[in-house]
């Protein structure tokens, strides 16, 4: 009689698959202000006032009389105002945001076949 030997076979299909997520998020926000203010006061004022008075009276015995009056009145007034005003502005503000998904699916699939090997003996 002789012998035979049967291996054993297997086939089949094997399945990987990878999986990867990235996310990225971020925010921004800026602001700037710049402001400038120039002012300037003058101011002036002037007052001159002058009086000169003079009287003379002479009087000698009860029929003689003398009299004289000089007077002198001046007056002056100035007054002067300056007034400077200037302003200068910027305002500015910004904001930014986003937001970054990155998604990878792969599927890997291989088939195989795998046997044993077949003997006989006589």
């Amino acid at each position: 009689m002789s012998d035979m030997d049967y291996g054993q076979y297997e086939a089949g299909q094997e399945s990987q698959s990878l999986d990867q997520l990235h996310q990225a998020e971020g925010s921004e926000a800026d602001y700037n202000n710049q402001f400038g203010v120039y002012e300037q006061d003058h101011s002036a004022a002037e007052s001159t006032a002058y009086q000169h008075g003079t009287h003379v009276a002479f009087d000698q015995g009860p029929s003689v009389h003398y009299e004289a009056d000089e007077y002198t009145n001046y007056s002056h007034d100035a007054s002067e105002d300056d007034h400077v005003f200037a302003a200068e502005g910027s305002e500015s503000a910004h904001q930014a945001q986003f937001s970054e998904l990155d998604a990878l699916s792969q599927r890997m699939d291989a088939a195989f076949a795998r046997g044993t090997a077949f003997s006989t003996t006589a």
